[in-house]
């Protein structure tokens, strides 16, 4: 029969909520075996009867041979007929040593992470919220969404398919999604795109760890643009990458400091088309010298695209890797924004030469992504479909920016000035009053809003203040109410 003490650990293990979903044949194998990894239970011991145990433990024999049968087959007891169950020899089997709580390791302490590991870990990644709030950016409307259109095209798929979409997918992607986002690109982007250039990722982030991890190595310098995405500086700074940080005015990144360097860059990374977080569309003059800039140094460009497709004033500028007759641009864009989230599908245009390589590091990330997703997508282009839920959604989204640059002109005067963008799906605002940027996003949080502070995006973190209002997934109320909610918070922080 078990000691007291044992007895007593078994039932711990009965009763602890961490686990209530284990069965409970299931919990009291597992309270054995830990007794004996422990060395609590040492080899040859005998174990109770079934009988006697289940009662002690308020449960049926059955469920004391289940577990008694588990550990069996596991190789922790043998089973001697006629002689009961005993603790089995096990040859190499040492005591867990157990450290004591005031000698245990914190919980907080450093692990022993490489390098990169630690460089990622450091960066906090890149968080979406689950159920964004106002006025959290990047986030489209998914409300309006065709999705019983959606539905049957899936259908579709699954029909035509059969079982040959659940298998694994081609690590470049599917032809028929690479084909449709050749042309799509090509029409809309003036890219110059064909499907074997093509490779489906499952996001931009994904994109650009891809390009970080196969393009460059440690110590190796890259232009960005600062003001920058978030997520890109920290997948190059994660990779070891020595990034160097270049102005951004009203037409985009400064090219004299890219052109002047003396010391060799390996690449610059751009949001040309709407500048992240300003707006700023980068002009064909500065697109033309950094193209010929890669050319004669043999760097790359890496574009990100990530939502080219809402631009409200006239028609956006031809991508840089449309007008890159000499292969240095790596062009990437992203369904999240067009479509919604969910989806998980990005891509890449590359040059033909980094095809091949890039499609094996894919590889070593993720294998490829979701088949009957990537059909889904395919068809949904293939019928027009995506250009006609993307006009749709130009025009809710035109109607809601303007809504909320004349909402915060309205209620938020006294503090912040709005920079209207001519595209993307959030409105940068400048602070005009002495409230610090953390103050203002503090009094957003506490009344359910959501802000992105600007002078975070900068490379020494010292930039203007201010912060990013997303408007593309909220209603017209939606918006209201929550503008008004800011500024009420607002004037109650700054005593006006």
């Amino acid at each position: 029969m078990f000691r007291h003490s044992q007895l007593e650990s078994v039932k711990a293990w009965l009763i602890n909520p961490a686990h209530a979903a284990m069965p409970l044949h299931a919990r009291i194998q597992r309270a054995i075996r830990q007794m004996i990894l422990d060395g609590a239970l040492g080899p040859g011991k005998p174990l109770p009867a079934s009988r006697p145990l289940a009662k002690s433990l308020g449960v049926s024999r059955d469920t004391i041979e289940a577990a008694y049968a588990q550990l069996h087959a596991e190789g922790f007891i043998e089973r001697r007929v006629g002689n009961g169950s005993f603790v089995a020899e096990m040859v190499g089997l040492k005591p867990v040593q157990r450290r004591s709580k005031r000698n245990s390791a914190p919980a907080n302490q450093s692990p022993n992470l490489s390098n990169r590991g630690a460089a990622i870990s450091m960066s906090g990644g890149v968080r979406e919220l689950l159920l964004p709030r106002p006025f959290a950016q990047g986030v489209p409307d998914t409300r309006s969404f065709p999705l019983p259109l959606w539905e049957r095209l899936e259908r579709q798929v699954l029909k035509e398919t059969g079982t040959h979409a659940l298998l694994h997918g081609d690590p470049q992607g599917a032809e028929s999604l690479r084909r449709a986002i050749a042309d799509y690109v090509n029409l809309e982007r003036g890219a110059r795109a064909s499907a074997e250039r093509v490779l489906v990722l499952t996001s931009s982030q994904q994109a650009l760890m891809l390009c970080a991890s196969m393009l460059f190595d440690p110590g190796d310098r890259i232009f960005i643009e600062d003001p920058a995405y978030y997520g890109a500086r920290k997948a190059f700074e994660a990779a070891g990458l020595d990034c160097v940080p270049v102005p951004v005015d009203r037409q985009g990144i400064t090219v004299e400091p890219v052109l002047d360097d003396p010391r060799r860059a390996k690449a610059v990374f751009l949001t040309p088309s709407h500048q992240f977080p300003t707006g700023a569309a980068l002009a064909l003059d500065r697109r033309l010298a950094l193209i010929d800039w890669a050319a004669r140094h043999e760097s790359w460009i890496i574009e990100d695209d990530y939502d080219s497709e809402f631009h409200y004033a006239g028609r956006p500028t031809a991508c840089v890797q449309g007008l890159d007759l000499h292969d240095r641009t790596v062009y990437i864009g992203t369904f999240t924004k067009s479509l919604f989230p969910g989806l998980r599908i990005a891509y890449a245009v590359l040059p033909p030469q980094l095809v091949k390589p890039m499609t094996v590091g894919r590889t070593l990330l993720d294998g490829h992504t979701a088949f009957i997703a990537q059909l889904t997508l395919a068809r949904f282009m293939e019928g027009g479909h995506f250009g006609a839920h993307v006009r749709t959604m130009r025009g809710l989204y035109a109607d809601r920016l303007d809504t909320l640059a004349n909402l915060v002109r309205r209620h938020l005067r006294d503090f912040v000035e709005p920079h209207v963008p001519v595209g993307g799906l959030q409105m940068p605002c400048m602070l005009t009053c002495d409230m610090s940027e953390r103050a203002a996003i503090e009094a957003a949080r506490r009344v359910g809003v959501e802000l992105l502070g600007l002078s975070s995006l900068h490379a020494a973190g010292n930039g203007e203040a201010g912060f990013l209002m997303g408007f593309a997934a909220y209603s017209p109320l939606e918006l209201e109410s929550a503008v008004k909610r800011l500024g009420q918070s607002l004037k109650a922080d700054h005593g006006t």
